[in-house]
């Protein structure tokens, strides 16, 4: 038998393998089976944890159960803000199936430039992407009939507002995350919103679902909230003060109607407004509530409660002559005037005609401690108590700060300032039997509880000078409606400018209530800047004040207190202001 190889002749194979290096190659070998099984007990045992979270960083996930948000009624049980079904798109760009047609197709149902669907997709090391958030389900459903490979959809929902503009800045809004922004949206979101829910889940790397881990944790839907307000008074009143500022060619309005027994807001509308799901190329201008925001000396409207304090601790009477004559008074050298000379005048007359005069003469019979308590007692100079955002309390100096000029001109409602709702909700002192009642945006049927102010004769007395006011010889006889009796005061100021007063720029409100010996409703009207000729509150705000009150009374089912007689156009006396 012959070797193959013939070791004794190879110079390699006859030389001495040194004994350290075979056991070095074992030992090598042997350290390296060590390393690895080191390793596998690391990654097994000892840093489980830290591995077992990267790879659920890679393919588990929480998924959000998005609960359905709540919806806002109206008190008759009308929806004023609900939540539908509008899936959102998205896509892992680096999947997308580039199908140039398709592609054409999908940009036209997102209603987006073909170049800015590609803009989105073009980087392709982004695993998420937003195509575009809440679409309509018919446009979800043509999506997904495209089966375009990386386009994928997450259920979510998106609000819709059926009374539109009417009762925007009551409603408010959400944003696309659902969350409340503006008005009750805002302040009640955490009822509204609900809960979410969760499910732990294992996706692929292509965004799908392999496995359900863990039990799903269900949503809890958001509780449905009833609102005061009715959507049929709110979008009258609405109508109503939109036309007044139109054909006032004014800058604004707002208008405030509240229930007088249980002190519910009914209606809180402003022009403009906006559509709550519509907000494109929305401004500041129409966002505003200003009902609540926004502040204004609140002229003569003031002066009912000036000579309710003074009828109050008996310092007049209602039939107590005041001499107004010669139309001036001077105080530590600045002069108050009327719009007339009117003379002698009774104290309901002084109220009837707006005499500053009469207004300042009973005024400086009384403590300026007496006036600043009873003002702060109706609310003046305090943020209102109701839930809702941007509500502001409006100026009231202490006392101790008025000179003899600021309390005379404080009696007629300058140096002051208070919001349209602050000057609704102060009426209720005269519609309540002499109490200040809260007042609230949820339905509330219970007559309100509020503080004495004054005492029921003097609240009584008032009220039949506002009735005076808003009848013949008074400033507001256009607030007069059909088959109603109506009280109410007119006020027109000058818009301060800087540190003083514009000379042709007004603001025009009327606040009153209605029927006269029982009030139900207090209905406040202002118009900013009317600038088509009239500017007297009395003349631009009455009309809208007299059409919301004869309306709302009849959807309320209010008996009326008048007999129908055919109504005469009176010339409303111009008020000082």
């Amino acid at each position: 038998m012959t070797r193959s190889v013939q070791y004794t002749s190879s110079p390699l194979l006859a030389s001495r393998t040194p004994v350290w290096r075979s056991k070095f190659v074992v030992a090598a070998i042997a350290l390296a089976f060590v390393g690895l099984a080191a390793r596998a007990a690391y990654i097994q045992v000892i840093g489980n944890a830290f591995f077992q979270h990267q790879g659920e960083v890679r393919f588990m996930r929480t998924l959000d159960l998005p609960a359905n948000r709540g919806r806002i009624l109206d008190r008759n049980g009308l929806i004023l803000a609900s939540s539908v079904p509008a899936p959102s798109i998205w896509a892992i760009p680096e999947d997308v199936d580039h199908d140039k047609a398709k592609l054409q197709q999908l940009a036209k149902l997102l209603e987006m430039p073909l170049v800015e669907l590609n803009k989105k997709l073009a980087d392709e090391d982004k695993t998420f992407v937003w195509l575009k958030r809440q679409v309509d389900e018919p446009v979800a459903k043509q999506i997904a009939a495209l089966g375009l490979k990386g386009i994928y959809e997450r259920k979510e929902y998106k609000r819709q507002y059926p009374e539109g503009e009417a009762i925007a800045h009551v409603v408010g809004f959400t944003n696309v995350e659902d969350k409340g922004q503006e008005g009750v949206e805002l302040t009640f979101n955490k009822e509204l919103g609900g809960k979410a829910g969760s499910r732990r889940v294992i996706k692929d790397r292509f965004g799908r679902v392999v496995e359900d881990i863990g039990e799903q944790v269900p949503p809890v839907d958001g509780k449905d909230l009833t609102l005061s307000v009715d959507s049929k008074i709110q979008f009258f009143a609405y109508q109503k003060l939109r036309d007044a500022v139109i054909s006032n060619k004014a800058k604004a309005g707002s208008v405030v109607v509240l229930d007088a027994v249980s002190g519910e807001v009914l209606a809180v509308a402003n022009y403009p407004s906006y559509v709550p799901d519509k907000r494109k190329n929305m401004t500041g201008e129409q966002l505003r509530n200003r009902a609540l925001t926004d502040t204004f000396e609140p002229g003569s409207t003031m002066k009912p409660f000036t000579i309710g304090l003074a009828l109050d601790t008996g310092r007049v009477t209602p039939n107590t002559v005041i001499q107004t004559a010669p139309g001036s008074v001077t105080i530590t050298g600045a002069t108050i005037h009327d719009s007339h000379a009117h003379g002698p005048l009774t104290v309901e007359q002084v109220i009837q005609v707006s005499s500053n005069v009469g207004t300042t003469k009973i005024a400086m019979q009384m403590p300026a401690r007496e006036m600043w308590e009873t003002f702060s007692a109706a609310g003046f100079g305090q943020k209102p108590q109701i839930s809702f955002p941007g509500a502001v309390s409006g100026k009231l100096r202490p006392y101790k700060t008025w000179r003899p000029i600021e309390q005379a001109t404080m009696s007629y409602g300058y140096g002051l300032s208070a919001s349209l709702f602050q000057m609704a909700r102060s009426y209720t002192v005269f519609s309540h039997d002499g109490q200040i009642i809260p007042v609230t945006l949820l339905k509330h049927d219970e007559p309100a509880v509020g503080v004495q102010v004054f005492s029921p004769k003097t609240a009584a007395a008032v009220r039949k000078m506002l009735q005076m006011a808003a009848g013949p010889g008074g400033t507001g006889p256009l607030a007069q409606t059909v088959g109603y009796s109506v009280g109410g005061k007119s006020g027109t100021a000058h818009k301060q400018v800087g540190k003083g007063y514009a000379t042709n720029k007004y603001r025009s409100w009327f606040t009153g209530m209605a029927p006269i010996d029982k009030p139900r409703i207090i209905v406040a009207v202002m118009v900013d800047e009317p600038t088509a000729g009239q500017y007297f509150g009395g003349m631009v705000a009455a009309p809208v004040f007299s059409e919301v009150v004869q309306q709302s009374l009849r959807m309320l089912g209010v008996t009326p207190d008048m007999a129908v007689k055919p109504q005469t156009v009176v010339q409303a006396v111009e008020e000082s202001f």
